[in-house]
């Protein structure tokens, strides 16, 4: 609960909640909820290196070079990007973290960047979905090469199989929401998010609730567990 004691010893000053999960777990539909209704600021990594990039910032053209190559971007950078947004004054009446950390190092950074600060972590929420309904979300989104209208084959399907509804045309899917690819990226971002889950566990900071119920009861269930 928001109550609850942190890594360190310095009292919060301000709610910082962390959403952790694969990809597909609906980490920024609930961080995007629950920021509106609570009044705290959206903290998402990729938001972060994009308005970088588009303000060619010191650390966005930095990380402009990894990016262009299609590399990782290192830990460092990541967090000083974070750093920075959480020492804004838009980020001073509470934090959700989305996309942030993803590995255990940056798990440790974030402790000491909000120590500096006076802060700590208030809750960490795993948003636990199966591997397969990952999968499923993320390769069942398709779009239409002409008009740009989003669909998706379970949740949002045409009304004839690969067509577009508005102007008939065969729609396309996304290189990377492939199945094979959806996979190969799921078998890198599981073990070190699940590092990240043991190291919040091991803190006491850790609540988990079933990403796979619909997104209104999701929300109820973060709610209770950050205590808001």
């Amino acid at each position: 609960m928001m109550s609850r004691v942190g890594v360190g010893e310095a009292s919060t000053t301000r709610p910082v909640v962390v959403l952790v999960g694969a990809a597909g777990a609906g980490k920024g539909t609930q961080a995007s909820i629950l920021a509106a209704e609570l009044g705290y600021r959206h903290l998402a990594t990729g938001d972060l290196f994009r308005s970088a990039l588009r303000d060619r910032t010191v650390l966005g053209e930095q990380a402009r070079v990894y990016m262009e190559r299609g590399d990782l971007v290192p830990d460092e950078l990541a967090i000083g990007l974070v750093a920075e947004a959480l020492a804004d004054q838009s980020a001073a009446g509470g934090v959700i973290l989305d996309g942030f950390p993803r590995t255990a190092a940056q798990a440790r950074a974030l402790e000491i960047i909000l120590a500096a600060g006076g802060d700590q972590i208030s809750r960490v929420v795993a948003i636990d979905v199966s591997e397969a309904d990952l999968v499923a979300r993320l390769s069942g989104r398709w779009s239409c090469p002409a008009c740009g209208t989003p669909y998706h084959l379970v949740y949002d399907p045409p009304r004839q199989p690969g067509i577009c509804n508005n102007d008939g045309t065969a729609l396309t899917q996304r290189e990377d929401d492939r199945v094979e690819v959806v996979r190969a990226r799921l078998t890198k971002q599981i073990p070190p998010m699940r590092e990240v889950i043991a190291h919040y566990r091991a803190a006491d900071l850790l609540s988990v609730v079933d990403g796979s119920l619909p997104i209104d009861e999701v929300t109820a269930a973060i709610r209770a567990e950050v205590g808001a």
